[in-house]
């Protein structure tokens, strides 16, 4: 039964994560209340799964400077605020030194995605491009921002497995 709570709280970080992700690339916008709830949901997921206190408070430390982090990015409109708090809420999960790995594949992620939507939205594709729901036609239109929401989804995704609580699950 214990073993059944650890893996649902485990499991909550991917969910969210891919949630944020999906909202972000759809509204451009990631819901502050999926951000609360990666952060509050972290000390019983340590708590479960036996997270010495030393661990936890370098899992909270990562979490702090990747919001400070966060926040100056945001401050000099590199990134929306609701990426700023996903990207913060995520590193507190990953914690060290996994945000590494979390940072370099967020880096390639949104480099990827970029370079994925300048195409789409470049002038000679346009006039092919399907018509589809409304959300999509949003993230092709030429001087759109970029949901990078979905670049922080795939880096924590990807650095997850590699994450200290695994090594207690």
């Amino acid at each position: 039964m214990f073993h059944a709570l650890q893996t649902l709280l485990l499991l909550l970080f991917p969910v969210l994560v891919i949630v944020a992700g999906l909202r972000d690339a759809a509204t451009y916008t990631i819901p502050n209340w999926i951000s609360v709830a990666l952060a509050v949901a972290f000390p019983f997921a340590a708590v479960a799964l036996d997270l010495p206190l030393h661990v936890i408070f370098v899992q909270v430390g990562v979490g702090a400077l990747a919001l400070v982090a966060g926040v100056a990015m945001y401050s000099v409109k590199w990134i929306g605020g609701g990426d700023a708090k996903l990207f913060a809420a995520a590193a507190l999960w990953i914690g060290w030194p996994s945000t590494m790995l979390f940072m370099a594949m967020t880096g390639l992620a949104g480099g990827a995605l970029a370079m994925a939507l300048l195409g789409l939205r470049s002038a000679m594709v346009r006039p092919f491009m399907p018509v589809g729901p409304g959300w999509f036609a949003r993230l092709v239109e030429p001087g759109q921002n970029v949901p990078y929401g979905v670049a922080i989804a795939v880096g924590a995704l990807a650095a997850f497995p590699h994450a200290a609580l695994f090594d207690h699950y």
